[in-house]
């Protein structure tokens, strides 16, 4: 597959792409390939002032890169246009996130920023409406909350959630409704399930114009 399009192909050893990929955990292919370009606030303003109806998925203190990975191949499969951290305690586009991704690190923008809420500040002027997730007695389900338009779903570390400044910045709180015993989802499915009622609720305002 890769010789029809002008890539060099050479055969190794398993002991030579253990090293090259610097762990056991492949599946027999390494590839050098140019690295994907950074994005800051800067990327993230422009993406949002030309984009009619946009949708952001903003991680805050999420640490583990598999749960980035994870919420980034999410977010590629609900058609958001950005996975949105700040640039300090938080987990990177690692190699391990990028794995977890399964793909979705190469159509979801990675944006880096260096104050969140400042960040989300400039969002809601552009007129992007945030809601944060979270148990709170503040918090609505998440099915009453509005999730169409230009939206960006703000989401918390599992241990320690959002930040104050975060919390206060979103314009609506939501929590996810759960039947059975345990309380509690990991960031990821969370993300994940907050993407689908976003995708549901655009879906039916869709089908009533």
């Amino acid at each position: 597959q890769a010789k029809p399009h002008g890539l060099s192909v050479q055969r190794a050893t398993r002991a030579t792409l253990d090293k090259m990929a610097g762990n056991t955990h492949h599946q027999g292919i390494v590839a050098a390939v140019r690295a994907l370009p950074t994005y800051d606030e800067h990327d993230l303003l422009t993406l949002v002032q030309n984009q009619t109806d946009v949708l952001l998925l903003i991680l805050d203190q999420v640490t583990d890169p598999h749960t980035v990975g994870a919420c980034i191949r999410s977010a590629a499969a609900m058609g958001a246009h950005a996975v949105v951290v700040p640039r300090d305690r938080a987990a990177g586009l690692t190699p391990t996130a990028r794995k977890v991704a399964a793909g979705g690190a190469d159509l979801v923008k990675f944006i880096q920023v260096t104050n969140l809420a400042r960040t989300m500040e400039q969002l809601q002027q552009e007129g992007v409406w945030l809601v944060g997730t979270l148990l709170d007695e503040e918090a609505k389900p998440l099915y009453a909350c509005r999730l169409t338009g230009r939206l960006g779903l703000v989401v918390g570390a599992e241990d320690t959630g959002m930040r104050r400044l975060t919390r206060d910045r979103c314009d609506e709180l939501a929590f996810i409704p759960m039947q059975g015993q345990l309380q509690s989802l990991n960031v990821s499915v969370a993300a994940g399930i907050a993407l689908y009622e976003v995708v549901r609720q655009n879906a039916s305002v869709k089908a009533q114009v």
